[in-house]
């Protein structure tokens, strides 16, 4: 798939977002990249983060931190986790966003071990891309706008990419999303459709 184009969807609050940034250049495509308020996500597919669920946050905090180093990816929680992420990818839309931005908003929050609230790590940011108050507030509304779109498309969590209709979720979907890019057919099969397809035996009682 010459020349393809994927769509991926991140949050600066995740972990595995911030992970699957460094595998990037892995995929034989140019990424067009997409801040999403993964908060605004679950509230839209009605589910719950993995920090809001006691047990899930020590996991999820382990588990990436041995991750990251197993894959040789500086990394390091910020001071607070999780924190709100608005500030961030609202700089980010602002900023581009580009490549250059994403990584460095980035690094700052994933290598340093900064806390994300300290303010003077946001203004830093934003006197190093030239963003002021006005650019951000626009970017607010863009930054709405491409959760709701996101979420329109299918995407429930993140990191995720999305191309020719088809979500990819997770970090760890990396292999998957190059075994679809060297051929369609593993998506595009009677096993995918069936499973595609089959029915519900039992739903949970809320």
């Amino acid at each position: 798939m010459d020349n393809t184009s994927i769509d991926w969807y991140f949050d600066f609050v995740s972990p595995y977002s911030y992970i699957c940034f460094n595998r990037l250049h892995e995929l034989p495509a140019k990424i067009s990249y997409k801040p999403v308020l993964f908060a605004g996500l679950l509230e839209h597919w009605g589910q719950k983060g993995p920090a809001e669920i006691p047990a899930k946050r020590k996991w999820t905090y382990r588990w990436c931190t041995w991750w990251a180093r197993d894959l040789g990816i500086t990394f390091r929680f910020p001071g607070h986790h999780p924190f709100n992420p608005v500030p961030y990818l609202t700089l980010a839309i602002a900023a581009g966003p580009t490549e250059r931005a994403v990584r460095r908003i980035f690094n700052a929050l994933w290598t340093t071990g900064d806390d994300a609230l300290d303010p003077s790590v946001f203004d830093t940011l934003c006197g190093e891309f030239g963003v002021d108050a006005s650019k951000l507030t626009e970017a607010r509304a863009g930054l709405r706008q491409a959760t709701t779109d996101a979420g329109k498309r299918g995407v429930f969590g993140v990191p995720s990419f999305v191309i020719d209709g088809e979500v990819f979720w997770g970090a760890d979907a990396l292999d998957f999303l190059k075994a679809f890019l060297a051929d369609e057919g593993v998506l595009r099969n009677d096993e995918m459709r069936r499973v595609d397809n089959l029915p519900i035996g039992a739903v949970r009682k809320s």
